[in-house]
């Protein structure tokens, strides 16, 4: 009788609990439905989710725990309560583990990768949970989110400059999106063509670049907010053809976007950004009206500080500090610099900021300049150092988790046979060796092919000089030429004219007449003489280059009847000087000799040739009548001295007042010179 009343009571116990268990998940599915449901606010949404976590724990089910607990962390993400959804999805991960649950460990561990990346900045982490992801992804057989993953660990390594992983990790998820070949994933391949097309431009493969901006530009026309994306694609396109030099494309794509209506309506910040790029492409191909580009740069810089756009301001700053220094407007350029260093410092564009220092250091002098340069090769030192370690860090993580993967492999499957797990370990040495051994034969082979490369430039820039060399010769060809024509021919056939004019002529005024045009036949006779000779310098010897030209001004000086001083150092190795460089040197004293001989009405004439910083200086200083730099400077002698100092990246300065002499300054780079 005790006996069967037991029973009675345990039944009726059981079908309480069932009852009540009935009840609870009933509340837990309504309350998870509610915290679902688009319908409801997001801070109801919260509410319902917690109310449904706190009901599943009631169930003492894990799985029910789990999925509660994941609803629960979605509603925080979606609220913006990220430090919440941080810890919540790592309690999630834990239970996914003790469970053995790879949907849910694919899922949290990507989660978690994005919140170390969008919130946290960090790429170590974040990594570490993509790598996770990837790994039950895979198992899954889930393409899409597969793809997604890849694409992720390719942005991280973009960010952290391992751009040949990147791009091995972009390709790898293009793949997979066009294997799949849905519409619905236009944004995903949008953006895996985008990164493509920037790490191929920062890896200089320029064609490469333009190529993937191309297809994203044709997949944005199919992208809702079709704008927004045509816009980004086509100024991503113009940075390859600017990058690989071809300036005028890049322009008409700026042009285009410029003169579109609807930009500077619709998207200011992007407006702003397409100004800066134009004016500095214009900049760079070098061929602009001074103060239309100035115009360009400053109108860019205002309408980026007008919306408080720190990016395109910093960019507007630096540019802005090249266009003046290029133009020698010092005091601009250091103001703009100064401004750049110090808004590169409130923003995560390192590159900008060393750059910013760099300029810098070239625009001020003693400890100032110094301690820029100093900042720069420390900051450039630390990053450096930063990337190795991020980039050893991936390879750990990413190692370190193969590893686990094999280790878990192992010992469910072989933790009683001890002699299976030797072998195991064996088979993993002798592939840790075979690894080895490959990685080695591969760095050979790239060392290999980094030598043949070497070797092609080394050639091409031989070429490259061979025809410097040939259109030297040709144009000094063409200037003989030129002498030959307008002047001896020109005397000549004037000369020969007035003896014909005389020829019939008796007397002592035609004696003297014909005496007068032989005496002019004879300097036309010198004059050949002195072209024939500078023909038949040689300038390959640079030993003897300050006696050529010590004859060169003897000689000049003797004929226009001057004095002359003439200095030179022997810090100056003329044999590691170029050619081209030595010639230029001595036509441009010749040409000042002969401006001072028709022009100055002079009487002595100094000339020196020093070393100074690298530099070699040469002046000519004349005690002549002078003339006003300002008017002059239209002259052919003048500008042919220009140019030729122009053509050896020197530059050259004319220092004169009528009355008070004439002295030209030229400074011309001594260092990476070669014969």
């Amino acid at each position: 009788m005790k006996r069967l009343l037991f029973i009675i009571f345990a039944l009726f116990f059981v079908q309480l609990y069932a009852q009540s268990n009935s009840k609870l998940l009933d509340s837990l599915s309504y309350y998870q439905e509610l915290s679902k449901s688009k319908s409801q606010s997001l801070e109801d949404r919260l509410k319902y989710a917690k109310v449904a976590s706190d009901f599943a724990e009631d169930t003492k089910n894990d799985s029910i725990i789990l999925s509660a607990g994941r609803n629960l962390a979605y509603s925080y993400l979606i609220n913006g309560e990220f430090d919440r959804f941080k810890e919540v999805s790592l309690v999630n991960l834990e239970q996914a583990i003790k469970l053995k649950d790879s949907n849910a460990l694919a899922y949290t561990n990507k989660n978690l990768g994005w919140y170390y990346y969008q919130i946290e900045d960090d790429n170590t982490n974040a990594y570490r949970y993509f790598v996770e992801a990837l790994k039950y992804f895979d198992v899954l057989k889930n393409l899409k989110e597969k793809a997604e993953i890849i694409y992720s660990i390719a942005v991280l390594q973009d960010n952290e400059k391992d751009y040949l992983g990147s791009e091995q990790n972009a390709v790898e998820a293009l793949k997979i999106f066009n294997a799949i070949n849905d519409s619905k994933y236009n944004l995903d391949k949008y953006l895996v063509l985008n990164l493509l097309g920037s790490v191929s431009n920062k890896l200089e493969n320029y064609d490469d670049s333009i190529e993937y901006h191309k297809q994203a530009l044709e997949i944005s026309k199919r992208l809702k907010n079709e704008y927004k994306y045509y816009l980004e694609s086509m100024n991503n396109l113009a940075l390859p053809y600017r990058e690989k030099g071809d300036y005028s494309r890049a322009l008409d794509i700026y042009r285009e976007l410029l003169n579109d209506p609807k930009l500077k309506s619709e998207n200011i910040v992007f407006y702003s950004l397409i100004l800066e790029n134009y004016a500095f492409t214009r900049f760079l191909k070098g061929d602009y009206d001074y103060q239309s580009l100035e115009d360009d740069f400053l109108k860019a810089l205002k309408v980026a500080d007008s919306i408080n756009d720190p990016y395109t301001k910093l960019a507007a700053s630096i540019d802005l500090a090249k266009f003046y220094k290029a133009n020698d407007k010092r005091s601009s350029a250091l103001k703009y610099a100064e401004e750049s260093y110090k808004i590169s410092k409130d923003i995560p564009i390192v590159e900008l900021y060393l750059e910013s220092m760099i300029i810098l250091s070239g625009l001020t002098n003693g400890d100032v300049s110094k301690s820029y340069l100093e900042e720069h090769i420390r900051l450039s030192d630390s990053l450096l150092k930063v990337e190795r370690s991020v980039r050893n860090k991936f390879a750990r993580i990413k190692y370190g988790a193969d590893q686990l993967e094999a280790e878990n492999k192992q010992i469910t499957r072989e933790n009683l046979y001890l002699l299976i797990l030797s072998a195991g370990l064996l088979f993993t040495a002798v592939l840790v060796y075979l690894v080895i051994s490959q990685r080695s034969k591969n760095r050979k082979l790239k060392l290999i092919q980094v030598q043949q490369k070497a070797n092609e430039d080394i050639y091409n820039l031989m070429l490259s000089q061979q025809d410097k060399v040939d259109e030297a010769r040709a144009k000094e060809k063409i200037r003989v030429s030129k002498e030959l024509h307008d002047g001896v021919l020109g005397r000549l056939f004037g000369t020969r004219l007035s003896l014909d004019s005389i020829n019939f002529k008796d007397g002592k005024e035609a004696m003297m007449a014909r005496a007068n045009y032989i005496s002019q036949l004879k300097t036309i006779e010198e004059d050949i003489r002195k072209i024939s000779h500078e023909l038949n310098t040689d300038f390959v010897s640079g030993s003897g280059f300050m006696d050529i030209v010590s004859e060169l001004i003897e000689n000049q000086t003797k004929a226009y009847d001057l004095t002359y001083e003439f200095n030179y150092t022997d810090d100056i190795s003329w044999d590691s000087v170029s050619n081209k460089t030595k010639i230029n040197i001595y036509r441009i004293i010749q040409e000042s000799m002969q401006n001072i001989y028709k022009h100055a009405n002079a009487k002595a004439i100094k000339i020196s040739i020093s070393l100074e910083k690298n530099v070699i200086c040469l002046d000519i200083i004349d005690d002549g009548e002078g003339f006003d730099t300002s008017k002059s400077k239209k002259g052919i002698g003048l500008k042919n001295m220009t140019s030729r100092v122009e053509e050896i990246n020197g530059k050259i300065t004319f220092t004169s007042q009528s009355g008070n002499g004439t002295t030209v300054n030229v400074k011309i780079p001594y260092t990476n010179q070669s014969t």
